[in-house]
């Protein structure tokens, strides 16, 4: 077994609130300098900067894995992570598809980036990616899976946009096995609210939107090894 810190939660500046600095090269290098094992590029309904990501990662010696946090037609974050950049960006196409298409206005939202591995800004996306996907938290799971990936609900103890906020309780036949808490302090009033988080892992991420927001090494994950395929296991709870 091998324990990585991680930060498996972090916006790029495709995001439209993730500040410009979020490029993909300033977050590799962020994480690089900060010692982290291992990260995730979560933008809001969008893989499409994670080919950079993982580019510039494997230049830096920091394991990425491609991933999108998703806002469900409830309005759940829900983080979503892959095996490999193709079963992301299949999935990427698949909620674009279904995302509502609402044009970005960037003087009140920001800027949606896509960048390319030496950091140049190569297209933007026209349509706003903070809005509800026509696809239910319900299922989300096994829709998850059939891309071979693995998901679990971001920030429950947030007053918006969470699993518990939004929907009020845990489903009880979810199929998730491991749940985030921002605030771990939380984390004992949660669970005694929410029983079926006591069999659940609980990660803390950054949910970073500015460079300085991403995780210090300080948390770390039991592996079997240092690769994707491993911490996804540990996060399908394997």
């Amino acid at each position: 077994m091998v324990d990585l810190s991680y930060d498996l939660h972090i916006h790029s500046c495709l995001s439209p609130c993730g500040d410009d600095d979020m490029t993909p090269g300033n977050i590799v290098g962020m994480a690089a300098i900060k010692g982290l094992d291992v990260i995730a590029v979560t933008d809001h309904n969008s893989c499409r900067n994670c080919p950079a990501v993982l580019k510039l990662a494997e230049q830096f010696g920091v394991l990425a894995i491609p991933g999108m946090e998703i806002n469900t037609s409830e309005e759940v974050h829900a983080v979503c992570l892959f095996p490999t950049l193709e079963a992301a960006l299949d999935f990427d196409a698949y909620v674009y598809e279904r995302l509502m298409k609402f044009p970005n206005k960037e003087e009140i939202f920001g800027k949606q980036q896509i960048c390319n591995e030496e950091d140049l800004c190569i297209a933007t996306e026209p349509y706003l990616l903070i809005n509800s996907a026509d696809i239910s938290f319900e299922g989300l799971w096994e829709l998850v899976e059939g891309f071979g990936g693995v998901m679990f609900p971001a920030h429950v103890e947030k007053s918006a946009n969470s699993l518990i906020a939004n929907l009020g309780f845990v489903p009880p036949d979810s199929k998730f096995r491991t749940a985030e808490l921002k605030d771990l302090k939380k984390l004992h009033g949660v669970r005694q609210a929410n029983p079926y988080l006591n069999d659940c892992r609980i990660i803390s991420n950054s949910d970073a939107h500015y460079l300085e927001h991403i995780n210090e090494p300080e948390l770390t994950i039991p592996v079997r090894e240092r690769s994707v395929e491993a911490v996804l296991a540990y996060l399908r709870g394997e």
